[in-house]
């Protein structure tokens, strides 16, 4: 049997039973003992989809309204007359060819690649080795964009990806431990309701199941959302 340590003991011995309203259960959250560190708090949905079905498939990026408290390493994909504007923007790196190559060779530091739709030909053999990591440009997410330069803006600045994985749940980053609670629930209402508008038309009955959220070490606080109980996940 696993050690349990006094913090996570008293920790899970003060979580409630029950869902909570968003404001009640990230309270809760504060309420927790915590190591030193600022902790990540992550928001976890159990969505009624098919994940096997292509049409249900949820996917998409957003700029939460307080930031996730974490800036991200970015790199473009673009022509070179770009370059120097995605530089500007805060990428790390910038370029087409050249970078293409570099990445082949084993570089691989940095969070996230957006790419202009006429480079997606020019990285395309990059497919093998970012499309297990998830780092693969693509419209879906957001990062194919036209306008690189803002692209690169609002993913250094921690703009959240999200997806959901072969379970039907989709994760994400709402902010640290030490934002004030009323900004963790905008950020929280904000990814919600993000979720709940992509909802896929094949989608029949409850679409959002459950609902869950947590520090980096603290147990999940079920919350409630409209007139359902959410369960933790």
């Amino acid at each position: 049997m696993p050690h349990v340590g006094k913090r996570s003991k008293a920790n899970r011995e003060m979580a409630p039973e029950g869902p909570q309203d968003l404001a009640a259960a990230i309270a809760t959250l504060k309420k927790f003992k915590a190591p030193k560190f600022d902790q990540t708090v992550d928001i976890v949905l159990h969505l009624g989809i098919d994940p096997k079905q292509a049409d249900q498939m949820i996917r998409g990026s957003v700029s939460l309204p307080k930031g996730i408290g974490a800036t991200k390493r970015v790199v473009a994909f673009c022509g070179p007359d770009v370059v120097a504007d995605a530089k500007g923007a805060g990428a790390i790196e910038a370029g087409g060819e050249e970078l293409v190559e570099k990445i082949e060779k084993g570089w691989m530091d940095f969070d996230v690649a957006v790419a202009s739709p006429e480079m997606m030909r020019v990285i395309s053999k990059l497919g093998r080795v970012l499309g297990p990591k998830g780092l693969m440009p693509s419209p879906k997410a957001g990062t194919v964009s036209k306008n690189v330069a803002e692209a690169v803006k609002e993913y250094a600045a921690g703009k959240v990806e999200y997806r959901n994985d072969k379970g039907g749940n989709v994760h994400a980053v709402v902010g640290k431990m030490s934002f004030a609670a009323g900004d963790l629930v905008e950020n929280a209402e904000h990814f919600i309701d993000t979720i709940e508008k992509s909802r896929p038309s094949s989608v029949k009955g409850t679409f959002i199941k459950k609902v869950s959220i947590k520090g980096t070490q603290t147990p999940g606080v079920r919350v409630k959302v409209g007139s359902g109980e959410v369960a933790s996940v």
